[in-house]
């Protein structure tokens, strides 16, 4: 069986992308420190180091291992703890549970983690190792649904799985993994999720974004935000708060703003000062209450405008499905 790499170059750096292949079940262990270090939340760990590799579909299981590595500064690849700066872990499943593995079309692809260093951040890394992993999943493994989670409140993930990569949202997921903390998330704030989809065969779709007049953005906005300066962590930093809802909205096309940095809100305001330390959950609660709103009224999740250019903030891009007509003669009395 192939062995999937590659080199690339990036901003003038090098990396190497490869699946790991190993059947030492030691050198598993390199993907629970990136883990930790990246989430630094040790109770979320990964299985032990004998059965990542069990799992791993060069072997037993039907799990994918991809490891990135950053150039030596002598040059050349060195596979050590030293050198690896992202990682993506995923495995094969179902999406019909009575169905099962009885039929190839009901498999999917369920996309755990994808992480990058946070010095490497900024590269596209991210970007990079969805593509390996989609061209894998599909090429190699024959699946065409890859599946995730990501916090909605976070643009770097939108970004990339909606303005990117074109993904669906399937369901808004309430505190799914419970109190979930580290340095990316607060047990405070709930652990609120996108369920997504990724059609790897279906052509991408046609950006919504181009329909939105920035001028007009926020009459669009079911959630009020205003920017406010408060004692950050680190000292004085400007930050958006959620200031109500909207009641004005109205449309077939309507956004739902998120912060420009999540993760940055979720630093600086992990201080003692109540009114500070509850921002991030009152963004939580108002954004839940507006996508489930949207969600039942018929409105489904068709773009992300990302927080550059003329966009202060990010914003969801929300459309309201058409219903479909019967035709002539479906309404025809029998």
């Amino acid at each position: 069986m192939n062995k999937p790499k590659k080199t690339f170059r990036l901003k003038g750096r090098k990396f190497f992308i490869k699946v790991e292949t190993s059947d030492n079940p030691a050198d598993y262990a390199k993907y629970e420190r990136i883990r930790n270090d990246i989430w630094e939340f040790p109770e979320d760990n990964l299985p032990g180091t004998r059965n990542l590799m069990c799992e791993n579909i060069l072997f037993d299981g039907s799990a994918l291992f991809i490891a990135v590595y950053r150039e030596a500064e002598a040059g050349g690849f060195i596979e050590d703890d030293n050198h690896l700066i992202g990682f993506s872990y995923g495995f094969v499943g179902v999406k019909d549970k009575e169905l099962a593995f009885r039929s190839r079309g009901n498999l999917q692809f369920y996309a755990q983690y994808t992480a990058v260093r946070e010095e490497y951040r900024g590269f596209g890394l991210g970007v990079r190792i969805k593509e390996f992993q989609r061209d894998l999943v599909r090429d190699w493994f024959g699946v065409k649904t890859v599946t995730c989670t990501y916090d909605p409140l976070t643009g770097v993930n939108a970004r990339r799985n909606i303005y990117h990569f074109g993904m669906d949202v399937v369901e808004y997921k309430v505190a799914t993994y419970g109190e979930f903390g580290g340095i990316l998330n607060r047990a405070d704030v709930p652990s609120d999720r996108f369920l997504m989809s990724w059609d790897l065969v279906k052509p991408a779709r046609k950006p919504a974004r181009a329909g939105i007049a920035f001028d007009r953005i926020e009459r669009q906005s079911v959630v009020r935000v205003r920017n406010v300066t408060v004692a950050g962590l680190s000292g004085p930093v400007k930050i958006e708060v959620i200031d109500g809802f909207n009641p004005g909205a109205k449309g077939d096309r309507l956004v739902v703003p998120i912060p420009k940095d999540f993760y940055l809100m979720l630093r600086e305001t992990d201080v003692a000062e109540p009114e500070v330390r509850r921002i991030p959950v009152d963004w939580r609660l108002a954004t839940r209450a507006a996508f489930q709103m949207l969600f039942r009224k018929g409105y489904r999740v068709a773009d992300f405008i990302p927080a550059t250019g003329p966009a202060e903030r990010n914003y969801y891009i929300l459309n309201k499905k058409e219903k479909t007509r019967p035709s002539a003669r479906s309404r025809r009395p029998s």
